[in-house]
């Protein structure tokens, strides 16, 4: 009862913290468009399509991917990343980890780039991206982004993922750009810190507004795609919502409020790659944090 109560004191503080990573995912977002808008049809500049990633547009968590790139670098071991990964998920089912708690852990999980260099972290996000990610696109779900940009309109993925992996897999896939964490940095060299929060769940949402009005979008002409229940604040947001390979408590949402389910799963592979939609974007993200940052504290 203690920890809901600080949680509901804490909703004002949290919901400036999202709308803080909101904003600067869609300024990052807008400075690394490219600069010529990969549509092939005639552009419409109002509408647009918004990609949830993890489940939703790829196999699996990217961040996750990424984390095995970098442990095949010698960054962490793997081993690290499988405990701290099983910690994480533990707090998350059992419930007895406060929002406070997975947002100090999120900032300070992701100081393992601090003193890194942006260029070097973009280089080895490109060799992984080759290495780890270009197999594990739901062919599915790049087709309906292909659909969007026929029409003309412009496609962006969002995810908790940081921004600067985000944009590799958005021009990979010749896509828009990306919205997605952005982690602070002073001449090109990491920080270690968060600008806001992960973005993650309302954050998601604060991005799209924020990128909207920036573009000049329409978000009633809008559509959003997402695997996740914790995406219904940016799905919400957008005048057409589909769900894609949907979590439970999202296909049931989906069916309340009357939106399309697309599911590319068949199978096993349904079962086990919907394991990460059930832990959420964010305590994923968290573990790999974790794992990373423990990793640097004992070499």
């Amino acid at each position: 009862m203690v920890t809901r109560r600080r949680d509901k004191d804490r909703q004002p503080e949290l919901e400036r913290l999202a709308a803080l990573a909101g904003a600067a995912s869609a300024d990052a977002a807008v400075a690394m468009e490219t600069d010529a808008a990969p549509v092939t049809g005639p552009p419409d500049l109002t509408a647009a399509a918004f990609f949830d990633v993890d489940n939703t547009m790829m196999m699996g968590a990217s961040i996750f991917h990424f984390a095995r790139g970098m442990a095949a670098r010698k960054f962490f071991t793997t081993g690290d990343l499988a405990r701290f990964a099983v910690e994480q998920a533990k707090f998350r089912l059992l419930g007895s980890e406060s929002k406070e708690g997975i947002r100090k852990s999120r900032e300070t999980g992701l100081s393992f780039i601090a003193g890194h260099s942006v260029d070097e972290m973009r280089a080895h996000g490109e060799d992984i991206y080759d290495e780890l990610m270009a197999d594990k696109i739901w062919a599915g779900t790049r087709a309906l982004a292909q659909m969007h940009m026929d029409a003309g309109q412009r496609v962006w993925l969002v995810t908790a993922t940081p921004v600067d992996l985000a944009a590799i897999i958005a021009r990979r896939l010749g896509l828009t750009g990306a919205l997605g964490t952005v982690l602070g940095s002073e001449n090109g060299v990491y920080t270690g810190k968060l600008v806001g929060d992960l973005l993650h769940g309302r954050a998601k949402a604060h991005a799209v507004r924020a990128l909207a009005a920036r573009e000049g979008l329409d978000l009633r002409r809008c559509t959003a795609y997402s695997d996740s229940v914790n995406d219904v604040p940016m799905l919400s947001v957008v005048g057409t919502a589909v769900a894609i390979n949907p979590d439970g408590e999202l296909r049931d949402e989906a069916r309340k409020r009357g939106w399309e389910i697309r599911d590319f799963r068949t199978g096993r592979k349904a079962a086990k790659i919907g394991v990460p939609s059930v832990l959420g974007a964010g305590a994923i993200a968290g573990a790999i944090a974790a794992g990373l940052a423990y990793r640097r504290r004992v070499s």
